[in-house]
């Protein structure tokens, strides 16, 4: 199951990119707060928090994942176990802007890989920021099954709509 926060419009979107691509890191905090009520609201039974990972070159770029800056303290507010190193990528992947659905797909498939140790029997909530065509969710639902979670629910702060496009997300 997947649920988006909001839509990626107006102040969320701007907020993202701060976030992404302007390092204002104290976003993360602030995000988290209302967010959590949110979280709230849905009744998921959650044992762990993880966030979609950056590749090496992006996190090197970075110095950051702006997922976890969110995910972290979203984890604290509700008395989850964050655990960023459960998912991994396996292969660096492209930038998911501007691909078509079909090339998202192919660009994330395979691409994950769950560390059973800390995901089997565990219900995991994956964190990403922004939902498009849930290409990459769907490939780190599967790692984490396949690693042996019992449920992955799926969440992100905003979710793009098809009049967005996919060279703006």
């Amino acid at each position: 199951m997947m649920r988006s926060w909001l839509v990626f419009e107006g102040p969320i979107r701007h907020a993202l990119h701060k976030l992404k691509y302007r390092r204002n890191v104290a976003l993360g905090d602030a995000l988290a707060q209302p967010l959590a009520e949110y979280v709230g609201t849905l009744g998921w039974p959650v044992d762990l928090v993880v966030p979609v990972p950056l590749g090496k070159e992006r996190t090197k770029e970075r110095g950051y994942n702006q997922v976890g800056l969110v995910a972290m303290p979203l984890a604290a507010a509700n008395h989850w176990r964050y655990a960023p190193r459960a998912l991994a990528r396996s292969r660096e992947t492209r930038s998911q802007v501007g691909l078509t659905i079909t090339e998202r797909k192919e660009n994330v498939a395979g691409a994950f890989r769950a560390d059973a140790a800390l995901v089997s029997g565990a219900t995991v909530l994956l964190m990403d920021d922004v939902a498009t065509t849930g290409a990459t969710l769907s490939a780190c639902s599967a790692a984490l099954l396949d690693a042996g979670a019992r449920t992955v629910y799926a969440l992100t702060l905003a979710r793009a709509l098809p009049h967005h496009g996919l060279n703006n997300v």
